[in-house]
């Protein structure tokens, strides 16, 4: 090999280092931004989401959806624990803003401008009844949020209402257990 084919070679080496070095640095700007702005891996600990979460499960939470629009009735949802910011909880959201809760006779009913009176809420994901009496009346931006596992869940029945803000995101996927694979689980 002549000189000048030597440092076509290493020139060629040099470009494919850098490039290679720029790839990896694109590559963990894009993993950073998705990590930190639309999704976020979560581990369930705790029984008070079963039989839909077991302890253990490793889901995906979307930080993005709830930009674009309000949490609704049902969703499952990862948040601050508003008594202590730095631990997250995840719950449904069974309250929504404006609405009263009335829980009585093992049923969530809830009472609106359109049922005042207040309706029954169907709730399949549960294997029973909600013990227990409560009621309250959600301002402007609060939700009432209950684990599935009712009688092992530290709930809104516990420590209150939970503020929007709070809010991080939804279960978006069950990455692990395999067996238990799912988008919105």
């Amino acid at each position: 090999m002549n000189v000048l084919q030597q440092n076509n070679h290493e020139k060629k080496s040099a470009r494919s280092f850098f490039e290679f070095v720029r790839f990896l640095i694109i590559i963990s700007a894009t993993v950073l931004a998705i990590r930190l702005y639309v999704a976020t891996p979560f581990i369930v600990s705790g029984s008070s989401m079963d039989p839909t979460f077991a302890h253990g499960d490793y889901l995906i939470v979307d930080e993005v959806t709830y930009r674009f629009r309000a949490p609704e009735r049902g969703d499952v949802i990862i948040f601050r624990f508003p008594q202590k910011r730095t631990q997250f909880f995840i719950k449904r959201i069974i309250g929504l803003p404006g609405e009263t809760v009335d829980i009585h006779d093992g049923v969530v009913h809830i009472k609106d401008q359109d049922a005042p009176e207040g309706m029954p809420l169907t709730e399949p994901y549960l294997d029973g009844h909600t013990a227990g009496s409560f009621l309250v009346t959600l301002g402007a931006e609060e939700y009432f949020v209950l684990g599935d596992n009712r009688s092992a869940s530290f709930d809104s029945r516990s420590w209150g209402v939970l503020e929007r803000r709070l809010i991080v995101g939804r279960s978006l996927a069950r990455l692990f257990p395999f067996a238990h694979l799912a988008l919105f689980p």
